[in-house]
């Protein structure tokens, strides 16, 4: 290392550990029980940084061990903090304690060029913001980890396991001309996707409003949001202007979520439905927009209750589904052509668009030609639709039904002369 680069790098390692220093000095001064025997604020962090630095760079001239003693001489100062409190009953935790080893380690990180040869100062740096960044967030990520239940928890690993070890698992070589692969990552996609918008419904909450129930529900599912308020809307009646725009807004997620999955898949496709179904979302926003005009958020003293999509029964499910109309679609279009993949889009689509969209994408090149998988995926969309359309009628009463059949018409008349543009 030349002289300026090493001048640099002694820098970043001060401004670390200044930067992780002031911020555990502010958590002593609002938390006086944090305070024990080995405590550090804004001049013992940079210290400790510039200690990893110096023994980083004395490792090159007399070896790795002057930063294994280094770093168990910090040990030790450690361990005796520790059982400081545990003698004086004082429950700080490690958070002091683990902040000082990861401070040393970063400036032994930041003066060993031959550990990381580029960006390593970049990599200093934004471990350090990381590091601080946790230790700030303390209220915060306590408080949400009091709303995470032992479900989510589950369901987090469940999905986990399956887009990290089965998913990698699967094989590659066609099945019937079907790749067990492609369909794996179809599924975790799909999950993927619902999981996002849970944690986010989670995370943000679920009673601030109708607004936010179909913006995020909408992302998770639109059929679960629309047959929600519709419930709603016919236990109580005075929020069913409020529950009609939360389901508008939901429907109108939907259309951006098919262009977003399709385009994940075939780009082009993406772009030619593109036009019409934002199009129908444009339509959806303005009479959510209209809905919602001079009308005051209400949540009818309740909160929508969306379980979380993911489960390996409902992997499994999407997963037989997808299966079922890849298999249908290709037997389809061999004996009918291009109807029959429609056909398929208007009896799929009444349940789920996203295997319908997926199966069409996959298609296209492969027999099917981009205008036919258009019509497919705009016809299973408009299949949807119309169905939601129903539940809410029936579930929600005349009065929901009669809100939203205007914004269906203008979706259908928006979605076709986007079409007919394209």
């Amino acid at each position: 290392m030349t002289l300026y680069e090493t001048a640099g790098s002694l820098g970043l390692v001060l401004a670390v550990g200044f930067l992780i220093g002031l911020q555990r000095q502010q958590t002593m001064a609002v938390e006086p029980h944090s305070r024990g025997l080995f405590v550090g604020g804004i001049r013992t962090f940079p210290l400790i940084a510039l200690a990893g630095a110096i023994s980083a760079m004395l490792a090159r001239a007399y070896g790795v061990w002057i930063v294994a003693i280094s770093l168990a001489a910090l040990g030790v100062l450690v361990a005796i903090a520790y059982f400081d409190d545990v003698k004086h009953n004082r429950d700080r935790g490690m958070t002091s304690e683990t902040a000082f080893v990861i401070t040393f380690l970063l400036g032994v990180l930041a003066l060993s060029p031959d550990v990381l040869k580029e960006n390593r100062l970049l990599i200093v740096g934004g471990l350090g913001v990381a590091a601080t960044a946790l230790l700030s967030l303390k209220d915060a990520l306590h408080d949400w980890a009091a709303k995470v239940s032992k479900e989510d928890i589950y369901a987090t690993v469940k999905f986990l396991v399956v887009a990290v070890i089965v998913l990698p698992l699967l094989p590659t070589d066609p099945v019937w001309e079907l790749s067990p692969r492609k369909i794996g990552l179809m599924i975790t996609m799909i999950a993927g996707i619902g999981f996002a918008g849970y944690v986010a419904f989670r995370v943000l909450g679920a009673g601030r409003g109708m607004a936010l129930t179909g913006l995020l529900g909408g992302l998770v599912s639109s059929t679960a949001v629309t047959l929600s308020l519709s419930g709603r809307a016919k236990e109580h009646p005075q929020i069913a202007p409020a529950c009609a725009g939360g389901i508008l807004l939901a429907w109108t997620v939907m259309f951006v979520r098919v262009v977003v999955v399709v385009a994940l898949i075939h780009r082009d496709l993406a772009k030619a439905l593109a036009v019409p179904l934002l199009a129908a979302a444009a339509a959806g926003g303005v009479f959510t927009l209209l809905v919602y005009r001079g009308l005051k958020d209400s949540s009818g003293g309740k909160s929508i209750k969306i379980s979380n999509p993911f489960s390996l029964w409902s992997a499994i499910k999407f997963g037989a589904l997808f299966t079922a109309v890849l298999v249908l679609s290709r037997f389809a279009v061999k004996w009918f052509g291009g109807s029959g993949l429609i056909a398929i889009g208007a009896i799929a689509g009444a349940t789920d668009v996203d295997a319908v969209s997926l199966s069409a994408a996959r298609f296209v090149g492969d027999g099917v030609g981009m205008r036919v998988a258009m019509i497919s995926i705009l016809v299973a969309c408009g299949s949807n639709t119309i169905v939601k359309a129903a539940m809410a009628w029936v579930l929600g009463g005349a009065a929901l039904g009669k809100r939203l059949l205007p914004a269906v018409g203008a979706m259908g008349v928006a979605a076709g002369v986007g079409a007919l543009l394209t």
